[in-house]
């Protein structure tokens, strides 16, 4: 059993009470924070988000916020997309770049009005870089991290849960999209939005003293369709091939590596940060993609802590970046960070526990 040294390093999220009550079991480090990835019945905690509705502490899905008349500006240069027609209460996927074109983050950015954006990030610290660059191009812009943690609710039930709590206006919003309201006099905004395939929304708390309470509010609305604690789920996330910043992506791995080609617009403004190198990585073509791999072991697998080399014959061409026993599939599965010249249907072995385990490559989604 380990513990957890309270510092000042690691902040807990304001909803960390009502995942203690929840009866959480484990963490993970995440932005500084504590994200929960266990309330300790993993194979129930999957098939509520599968069947029915999950209830996620996404606190660590930190907001750098970009406001000023310099705002608009200094997301665009962020973000190698187009963000001409975004409107206010839009919400954009974008994967940030260094000015190599190498993947810094994928937040989603959200347009709150024409001099303030959010990005919603993940593991990396961009207030450092967003700071950096407004100051280098001496835009008119704060960047700051104001007073708002994510909760998610995720699951194909979510929805019903949502609109008890906040009217049937939420079945109406588009993905990625979202509205600024109250629940029960606490702000918040609600985006269709939430890191699984299943659906569902994320609530953005803006009143980090009201944690317990709007957690509260959807526990015991949601008690009708059975709801109960969850996380962004492993397993579901691999099955839905969803990848994961800094877990399947290293320090030199560009987008069109890892299928996020599709959320790149190469004719963004030339000053846009890595758009040039990008450019030059889609006409020379990636040397690495991302493929599924199904292994053939029938018992679960361990992949440990780090990514696993990948064989074809006696060459290595890729990396296991994550492995998982599937409850839908019943086999043990993963990405493959892999050389372009291995293609699908192709055997392969990964060095496993110490041990090569065979198995084959195959497109995702897995399911």
């Amino acid at each position: 059993m380990f513990g957890i040294t309270p510092s000042a390093r690691l902040r807990p999220s304001p909803f960390f009470e009502a995942t203690l009550k929840e009866g959480v079991c484990a963490f993970t480090t995440y932005n500084h924070m504590l994200m929960p990835t266990s309330y300790g019945q993993p194979e129930a905690e999957y098939w509520r988000l599968i069947r029915g509705v999950s209830q996620w502490d996404v606190a660590v899905e930190r907001q750098v916020q970009l406001q000023g008349p310099d705002a608009g500006r200094l997301a665009q240069i962020l973000a190698p997309r187009d963000l001409t027609k975004c409107q206010v209460g839009q919400g954009k996927y974008v994967p940030l770049c260094n000015h190599e074109g190498i993947l810094i983050n994928d937040p989603i950015l959200l347009k709150l009005a024409d001099d303030l954006y959010w990005l919603s990030i993940a593991d990396s610290n961009i207030w450092f870089w967003a700071r950096a660059i407004a100051a280098e191009r001496r835009l008119n812009v704060v960047v700051s991290e104001p007073d708002v943690s994510p909760m998610a609710l995720q699951g194909p039930k979510a929805v019903e849960v949502v609109a008890h709590v906040c009217g049937d206006w939420v079945r109406d919003l588009k993905y990625f999209w979202f509205r600024e309201t109250q629940i029960a006099g606490i702000p918040v905004v609600v985006a269709r939005s939430g890191w699984s395939k299943q659906g569902g929304y994320e609530i953005y708390l803006r009143d980090g003293t009201k944690g317990s309470a709007l957690w509260d509010i959807f526990r015991e609305a949601g008690a009708a369709w059975d709801i109960g604690p969850g996380n962004p789920n492993w397993c579901e996330r691999v099955e839905s091939g969803l990848i994961s910043y800094g877990g399947d992506t290293d320090a030199t791995t560009n987008p069109f590596e890892v299928r996020m080609g599709k959320y790149i617009d190469l004719h963004a403004p030339d000053d846009t940060i890595g758009i040039q190198a990008l450019r030059r990585i889609k006409a020379e073509g990636p040397r690495r993609h991302s493929l599924g791999i199904v292994l053939d072991a029938g018992a679960p697998v361990l992949p440990g802590f780090q990514w696993n080399p990948i064989f074809k014959g006696d060459r290595q061409v890729g990396q296991l970046t994550n492995c998982i026993f599937s409850i839908r599939l019943q086999k043990n599965i993963g990405f493959a960070l892999i050389g372009v010249d291995c293609v699908v249907g192709d055997r392969v072995e990964s060095l496993v526990g110490g041990e090569r385990q065979p198995g084959y490559l195959t497109e995702l989604p897995f399911l």
